[in-house]
Parts: C-alpha cells; structure tokens; sequence
C-alpha cells in the first residue's frame, strides 16, 4: 500500500497499518483504547448519568487481550516508523503502565513521560478516590540509536525562556472545540485538546514532518497538523467519526511562511567551517577582522587562520588570545567592515547568510 498523506483512512487501525510502508512516517502520536473497566454506570450528587467511555472499542475480555493488542498496534507502529522517528502514546493509569511495558518490550526507547495536567478535571463524585486530574504520556524514540527531533529552543521560547517541564497544565477540550454530532451530544468520548497535541508537534516534528494517528478519532492530530505545516495521516474505523474528521479539516487553513518558522539552536544548524566563506569569496585572505570596538585586529590567511603579526591560529583561538581569555567564541567576536570604513557587523551573520544562500537550512 502507498503512503497517501493527509488523508484519513477508513479501517481497523492494525489491518491499516499493516499495510502501511515501512519507515514511511516521523512521528506517531497514539491514544489507544484505555480499556476503562468501568464496571457499572457513573452518577453525580443530582442522580445525573456521567457520559462515559461504555464504546465496545474500549471493552477487552482480559489483560492478556489488552496486551495483545497493544503489541500487535506498536510492533506495526515500530515497523512504519523512520529510524529517527518517534512516538507519542497517552494513557490513564488503567492501562499507561501496560503501554509502557509493550513499549520497552518492542524496541522503542523512552526520551520522557510528560503529565498533562487538567486544569478542570472531572470531579471524583463518590469520594472514594483522588480526583483523577491527569493523563500520562510517554515520548519514546524508534530504537536507542534514533536521534530524535527536539526543538528545545522553540520550547523554551515558548516559556518564556524557560525549560520546558514534564508537567503541562492545560484544559480538557470543551465548549466550542468540543465537536457535536447530529444529537448535539459530543461525538466523540475521549476527543483531546488542540493545544496538547500543538505543544507536541511544537516540540517533536520540524516543517514538512509527516504525522501518523493510528487512533485517529475526530481528528485532532490530522487538524493540529495541517494548521502546523505538517502532513498527516488518519486511521479511524468508525465512519461518522471519519466523515467529521474530514469535514473539520476542510475548515482549517495552515498557517503559511515565516509564521512557520521556530527557535532553532546552534547545535540543529548545520556545520559551516570559516574556510568556507573564504573559499566562495565571502571573505578573502588579507582581509581584516576586528573586535567590537576596535581594540583588537587580525588579518585573514588563505587556511581561514588569523595573524596578529606576533600570534596565529583559529577565529576562537586568537579571540580568546587577544582577551587573555580562556575561551571565546570567534564567530560572534570577531567582525568584518561592511564597507571600506562602514559599519562592523559579527562574522556570524556570514555565517548565517551562507548557510541559507547555500540551501543548508530551509
């Protein structure tokens, strides 16, 4: 079977996969059945009936039935995988520690658990329990080798400059988000929030990345995708969930250019040694470099090394030589004249320049 990206596929979600090509996705986020074990209805103080999970797709006969099919959906998730891809399980303590064993058992390796924090949780009416107020989550690459995509700076410009935690606070999908069936009762039982699976592909999936729910539901993940620049593709076996999976996204127009564009630090970017700007004439032998204020200056030889007339080497070695510093950072400390006499700009925003001139970075 050929991969056709964004598209929601009608169909079993193992049946489907297997029929998936090998190595043919980035990233997979999974909301399996939780198999609930729900034993009886669920009332408030007023007499009300909770709207519960009671779907037949949530009901296994055993542990070992759970188990088997949770092997059976990873192994195929595993299999489609590219061997720097990832996967993104969610689950509550009925069934996540389950999951997680699976999991390790398959191959994949565990990069974090993330708890998603509800900031307005279901109350636990009977008081026999804690309120049950989160979901845990597991991240876990393809194999121990997979370097896996982590926009860490984008995160952390997205907090504010700060790291980003394992515990999100964020609310359960409600009012108008909630999508409606023809009854005006909620059409799907377990339908997450667009702003958990956002952070995730924020943090998980680069532009163009290609998105695989095998869970698909009502298209929560194929819509935060398409809004994101990514593809994506759906499994769902339900037909009206199909059917409203690819009506919401008719709905949805991507957002487009440099609003697609995140944080990336230096250690994504693409290595570009200083020899380089002066082999495609950026720079040339003889020029001069200088310090931010002039204090300082060296001349370019033709290996890309520096000379103050009594000393030579590399843009860090002789930045951190002339500072008598331990270490310095050539590429920001030393700058070039914009013009004969101009302004002085860093060496870096060369750097910069080539690399996009030169198609390194999109």
């Amino acid at each position: 079977m050929q991969l056709n990206i964004n598209t929601i596929i009608e169909g079993e979600c193992v049946d489907v996969l297997s029929r998936l090509p090998d190595q043919s996705v980035d990233l997979i986020f999974a909301d399996p059945p939780y198999n609930l074990q729900l034993g009886g209805g669920l009332t408030r103080p007023d007499q009300s009936v909770v709207d519960g999970v009671t779907d037949a797709w949530d009901q296994f006969d055993s542990f070992d039935a759970y188990d088997l099919f949770t092997h059976q959906w990873l192994s195929e998730c595993r299999r489609v995988l590219k061997d720097n891809g990832a996967i993104w399980v969610i689950g509550s303590y009925h069934n996540i520690f389950r999951v997680g064993t699976v999991l390790q058992d398959a191959g994949f390796w565990i990069q974090n658990d993330v708890i998603w924090r509800k900031s307005n949780p279901m109350p636990n009416f009977k008081g026999t329990r804690f309120q049950n107020a989160h979901e845990t989550m597991i991240w876990a690459g393809k194999s121990d080798q997979s370097k896996v995509t982590f926009n860490y700076d984008a995160l952390k410009a997205f907090n504010e400059d700060k790291q980003m935690r394992s515990d999100w606070l964020i609310p359960i999908c409600a009012g108008r988000e909630r999508l409606k069936g023809d009854d005006g009762k909620k059409a799907h039982p377990t339908q997450k929030p667009e702003a958990l699976l956002q952070r995730i592909l924020l943090a998980t999936t680069k532009r163009g990345d290609i998105v695989l729910d095998p869970f698909s539901g009502t298209g929560t993940t194929a819509a935060v995708a398409k809004k994101l620049g990514r593809a994506y593709v759906g499994i769902e076996q339900d037909p009206a969930h199909v059917r409203l999976s690819r009506s919401r996204l008719k709905a949805i127009t991507p957002i487009e250019g440099d609003m697609l564009e995140i944080e990336q630090g230096k250690k994504s970017l693409p290595r570009v040694p200083f020899g380089a700007l002066i082999e495609n004439g950026w720079l040339k032998p003889g020029d001069r470099l200088w310090s931010p204020k002039k204090r300082f200056n060296a001349r370019i030889r033709l290996d890309g090394s520096l000379t103050t007339g009594e000393a030579t080497g590399s843009i860090h070695r002789m930045g951190a030589f002339v500072q008598q510093a331990p270490a310095c950072n050539g590429w920001t400390y030393w700058h070039y004249e914009q013009a004969k006499g101009g302004d002085l700009a860093p060496i870096d925003l060369l750097r910069r320049r080539y690399r996009h001139e030169m198609g390194l970075v999109k």
